[in-house]
């Protein structure tokens, strides 16, 4: 096997994230984007310590999991949601079997509690960050998605179905504006250009919508008649009539401006502007209320997020009287979930603005026993005098930093809840944690992204030794 021959096969099993693997020649390739079943044509571009790795080129035959059409026109080269052809339930069981896969061999013995599907299958996301750009070199302004596997060509998403219908027509809104006024695009790599980004949110309880558009410093941009343009969408802010197939059903509660003239091609702010009213939109979970900015992180699936947070504070039980860490706390919606039933929650986070985000929403919601630290865990663990009962963890993808992991363990808590997006880094810090003394209790996965590869898995920890150096 060398790199560059063609093959085919058919792909025996699809590991996390999307990987199948085909058997050719007696080796085993890794193939990404595809499904358990499809017969496919493929390139080898890496071999590497044995193991071998393929491009996918064409799909010969689809699997026999795909038993419906996909439902968005820009299905396949989009490759957002590349189980849209699958049923629900077999995407639930599909998730289930590759966090097992990842966890049986590390872990002996646990108790698995299936999966936890989305309440919604559909429109569940409740944020959106859409780039500007072209579908192909030198053609008409996009305003979409990154394309599978392209760093430029961008994918236009008129018709996305994992948002509210409302985002579609405020994208339509904005490229149709744009491209009547010959606006250029933020060019990756002579950056150079005007428009780079568009982020949307829109609360699911309350139907308040935030649209950010993005650009450069380079060039001035009339942006009120386009302001105007997206409040006549929205009759409940004008009071003006509605006009059908372009009215939204959610309220704009505010339009920003922001500018960013970083090289890299990421959403950030050098300045912001407040074009309309205000600079965050109002959601609530589980009874509680949270004010959420252009950047605050808060979960993309809210009744998705509803379903996951019930099954963490399940899974802490008794909080009476107890003293709670929520490290890696994000805005701090686990802390302000947990509150109201424990003694006090201390969260760490190393966003600034997520902890300023947090502190105002436990005001909103009356918890006076939330404190939230701004600062990497690793280092702030030095500085908290407290000492937890319980241990919550939600860290990014990558994991827990081994050092700061130690030092979480050295606490000798009785119980530990952990909440990981990426089962392979799950995987890797359990090893670690049973270890330390600790056992593997119960694990829950919930399934925050229909349509999708990614999937939530909850795992209860309790301690049963003490580890010695």
């Amino acid at each position: 096997m060398k790199k560059g021959q063609v093959y085919e096969g058919i792909v025996e099993k699809a590991d996390f994230p999307s990987k199948g693997i085909v058997k050719v020649e007696g080796r085993k390739v890794t193939v990404k984007n595809t499904l358990p079943g499809q017969k496919i044509r493929f390139s080898v571009n890496k071999i590497r310590n044995g193991k071998a790795e393929g491009r996918l080129l064409e799909v010969l035959e689809p699997s026999t999991l795909e038993t419906r059409e996909a439902k968005c026109p820009a299905f396949g080269p989009c490759g957002g949601c590349s189980y849209q052809t699958i049923s629900y339930e077999n995407q639930l069981q599909m998730k289930l079997r590759q966090v097992t896969d990842l966890l049986n061999p590390v872990v002996p013995e646990y108790e698995l509690l299936g999966i936890k599907g989305s309440p919604d299958e559909w429109q569940y996301r409740n944020k959106m960050e859409f780039s500007f750009g072209d579908e192909f070199k030198d053609g008409p302004l996009a305003l979409g998605l990154h394309k599978r596997g392209s760093f430029h060509d961008i994918v236009n998403a008129r018709d996305c179905k994992i948002v509210h219908p409302d985002y579609n027509i405020i994208l339509k809104c904005i490229l149709a504006y744009f491209t009547e006024r010959n606006v250029d695009f933020y060019h990756r790599l002579s950056h150079t250009g005007c428009l780079r980004h568009l982020l949307v949110r829109r609360a699911v309880k309350t139907g308040e919508i935030l649209i950010s558009l993005v650009t450069s410093s380079q060039k001035n941009v009339d942006l009120e008649p386009l302001k105007e343009k997206l409040l006549s969408l929205c009759p409940a802010v004008t009071g003006g009539e509605a006009i059908e197939g372009e009215t939204l059903e959610g309220r704009i509660a505010g339009i920003l401006h922001i500018e960013n003239d970083s090289l890299a091609d990421v959403v950030q702010s050098d300045k912001t502007a407040i074009l309309y009213c205000q600079d965050y939109i109002m959601e609530e979970l589980l009874g509680l209320k949270f004010k959420i900015s252009a950047f605050s992180f808060f979960q993309t699936n809210s009744l998705g997020a509803e379903v996951l947070y019930r099954t963490v504070r399940d899974f802490i039980g008794d909080t009476k009287d107890k003293l709670i860490f929520d490290l890696y706390s994000g805005t701090g919606t686990i802390a302000q979930i947990l509150a109201p039933v424990a003694k006090k929650v201390v969260g760490v986070e190393i966003v600034e603005e997520a902890v300023e985000a947090a502190r105002e929403n436990a005001k909103l919601n009356g918890l006076d026993n939330c404190e939230f630290i701004a600062g990497d865990v690793l280092k702030m663990l030095d500085t908290i005098e407290d000492k937890p009962d319980l241990i919550v963890l939600d860290p990014p993808r990558d994991g827990i930093n081994p050092k700061a992991l130690a030092k979480i363990i050295e606490y000798g808590v009785d119980r530990m809840v952990y909440v990981s997006c990426k089962p392979t880094s799950l995987a890797r810090d359990l090893v670690t944690l049973q270890a330390r003394g600790y056992k593997v209790e119960k694990v829950c996965c919930v399934d925050m992204f229909p349509q999708t590869v990614h999937v939530e898995t909850v795992v209860l920890l309790s301690k049963v030794s003490t580890y010695r150096e």
